[in-house]
């Protein structure tokens, strides 16, 4: 036989057994997400004014049990450093035994239970100045982390732009941790990044949760998060809740996250809402306290002096996957936003993508505009993670048009707004573009969608 065809012929089978082999998962060291007194999961949040104030939480091992945070106004001469203010922060212990791995919890592979025995720590810097960018640190006084940047926000209506992504969930660090790099490497000067919930998949792993702030690294540092809860965040916290059905938050996220307090009483920091440039952002709960959310929502959706309003939560109002729908968040949630002009509602849970929008008027016959020239609130559900599902067929039951659907696709969005204009971009895990329209605020408040 020809040498040349033999040569061919071992590639192609060599190919063949490479692309067909078994997915090998990779395991973790033990104990490789023990805390120890160097400060690790560290993440800014909003929790106050964003143009005045920034919220940093870390964690350590129970050793520390006082830890400070220095904060001054970044220079280019090293020794701004010499201007630091330092703050104590406010430490509370998280020790627990015999805590349900619930989402695992049939697989003879994983165990049953996990022990949590660490400290977090938290402190909020006040009085800063908007627009400035500032350097801090956080640690035990002699223990220190590195100089982390963050810039605060403006006090007028700039222009500025954030990343928003769907479900990390899965295959974290080996998978997500691309695709939030990506995202960031695409919009660096983004101002935030909102994560509609499911950020891992067993709400109490800590395992899982490390994999969470090992794959954002200094990004989570860098740029502030405004995470929701998905039904990923929620589950049995130990042996007696299983048997009962009870469904508990993630025993991690009120401690490793400090976020607003303006929500409803009882599921504080799980909703919440923040303004920023011009934009109420709205964050909600769709896992519990529907009805008395929907009293809270009417009355921040009314008293709001933003031009741009934008929804966060987990459960969509208008399903993107097959053998899905959440009818009471649509019953409950959709008339508001109807009703206050919701511009964009940010989702996630379905595992794939659609993008759509409900349009307000058949035709308004004063001013000549077709329903297609003008739009409502505009849906979205996309997925950063590495689970996959199936696209429903159509939105035939629903009083939507579906304009941009995708599935087996790990995406993030930048969004930026500029004055009466919202520009939408969909990115791939390579950086390459999905998805993109542009809305343009009209002076009566409406909006026209351009694609």
């Amino acid at each position: 036989m020809n040498k040349f065809f033999i040569i061919i012929a071992a590639l192609f089978i060599g190919f063949s057994s490479y692309s067909q082999r078994k997915y090998m998962k990779p395991k973790f060291a033990e104990n490789w997400s023990k805390p120890s007194k160097h400060p690790d999961h560290i993440v800014l949040n909003f929790s106050n004014d964003p143009a005045t104030s920034i919220s940093v939480t870390w964690r350590t091992s129970s050793e520390v049990t006082q830890a400070y945070g220095e904060i001054a106004v970044s220079h280019e001469n090293p020794k701004f450093t010499n201007q630091a203010i330092t703050k104590k922060a406010i430490t509370n212990t998280l020790r627990s035994s015999n805590v349900v791995s619930y989402w695992n919890y049939r697989n003879p592979d994983q165990s049953l239970y996990s022990n949590i025995n660490q400290n977090y720590h938290s402190v909020t810097f006040d009085d800063l100045n908007p627009n400035t960018v500032y350097a801090y640190r956080v640690g035990n006084g002699s223990i220190w982390s590195e100089w982390i940047q963050f810039k605060t926000a403006s006090k007028s209506n700039d222009p500025f732009s954030f990343l928003y992504v769907g479900d990390a969930q899965n295959y974290i660090l080996e998978l997500w941790s691309r695709l939030i790099r990506e995202g960031y490497k695409k919009d660096p000067n983004a101002s935030f990044i909102i994560h509609a919930g499911d950020l891992v998949n067993d709400p109490h792993n800590e395992d899982q949760w490390h994999e969470w702030f090992k794959a954002g690294g200094w990004i989570h540092r860098s740029l502030p998060s405004l995470p929701v809860p998905g039904n990923h965040e929620y589950g049995p916290l130990y042996q007696d809740d299983l048997a009962e059905k009870v469904r508990k938050l993630s025993i991690q996220w009120n401690d490793q996250f400090t976020l607003p307090q303006n929500g409803v009483k009882g599921i504080l920091e799980t909703n919440y809402y923040v303004d920023y440039q011009g934009v109420r952002f709205v964050a909600l709960n769709t896992n519990t306290m529907i009805k008395k959310q929907s009293e809270w929502l009417e009355d921040v959706l009314k008293n709001n002096p933003n031009k741009w309003t934008i929804a966060v939560f987990h459960h969509p109002v208008f399903s993107a996957s097959r053998g899905r729908d959440n009818k009471i968040i649509r019953e409950y949630w959709k008339p508001l936003f109807d009703k206050y002009k919701v511009d964009l509602a940010l989702q996630g849970h379905d595992h794939s993508y659609t993008r759509g929008k409900v349009s307000p008027f058949e035709k308004n016959t004063l001013s000549g505009q077709n329903k297609k020239d003008l739009t409502g609130t505009v849906y979205v559900v996309s997925v950063s993670g590495g689970k996959m599902y199936q696209l429903k067929s159509n939105w035939d039951d629903y009083e939507a048009k579906r304009d941009k659907i995708g599935s087996q696709k790990q995406l993030f969005q930048v969004i930026s707004i500029d004055g009466n204009k919202l520009l939408y971009k969909s990115y791939t895990a390579l950086g390459e573009l999905f998805d993109e329209f542009e809305l343009v605020k009209n002076e009566n408040g409406s909006n026209s969608i351009v694609q």
